[in-house]
């Protein structure tokens, strides 16, 4: 064994190096669920930035050095503190904020969210199952993202007004009809942020014939 482990040394430093690599400051994810669409899809890989807000010690929460601040808007990749599943939100509040839903509209610290640009279209939930959809531009905070709401699906569509303690972030989906986030598994701790999702690296439809959607490739986030 020790002598298989000094033959291929070089090659064990490499796997090592790369794993460092993956854990501490760069990743990708590939998308199971379609909880962030339209923005992200079942089928992406994405580009995940682990030092955008913290260095951590490789394989743990352990914060070493806090490298940045996570903004509102920010598309973010967490470990539940459910039960520790990894995901990917819409980061909507940040301490000290009072967020709130009504009816589906958000309210960030008394500002209504603006809708516009409503498009209705058939989404896929499974493959053979569909649902009517209707898709919006959400406007507030100075930020802007592509929002859906899915007809027949029961979900959360109001809660709050909620402060936001130090410390933590309330995290939604942009699918908001069809996403496992804060209104479900709670606010998120700052130790449980992996990193931010900046593009999406490849994609492919998953849920047709697995072709290339090379039209996404590179995509910003």
């Amino acid at each position: 064994m020790l002598h298989w482990i000094r033959t291929n040394r070089s090659f064990l430093l490499l796997l090592l190096g790369f794993g460092l690599f993956r854990t501490a400051i760069a990743d990708w994810n590939p998308i199971p669920s379609g909880s962030m669409r339209p923005t992200v899809l079942e089928g992406d890989v994405v580009l995940v930035n682990r030092v955008a807000y913290d260095l951590k010690l490789p394989l743990t929460d352990v914060v070493l050095a806090r490298l940045g601040e996570p903004q509102r808007g920010d598309v973010v990749t967490f470990s539940s503190p459910q039960d520790g599943t990894r995901l990917i939100k819409r980061l909507v509040a940040v301490p000290g904020d009072v967020v709130e839903m009504r009816d589906e509209r958000l309210f960030i610290n008394g500002e209504a969210a603006q809708y516009d640009g409503a498009e209705q279209l058939s989404e896929a939930l499974l493959p053979g199952m569909e649902r009517p959809a209707t898709r919006l531009t959400e406007s507030i905070q100075g930020h802007q993202r592509r929002v859906q709401w899915l007809q027949g699906v029961r979900a959360r569509s109001s809660f709050g007004p909620l402060s936001v303690p130090a410390g933590q972030y309330l995290m939604l989906g942009d699918n908001r009809d069809n996403s496992a986030d804060s209104r479900y598994i709670g606010l998120v701790p700052r130790e449980r942020l992996i990193g931010q999702a900046k593009a999406v690296l490849v994609s492919a439809d998953i849920l047709g014939h697995w072709w290339p959607r090379f039209e996404r490739f590179g995509q910003a986030l």
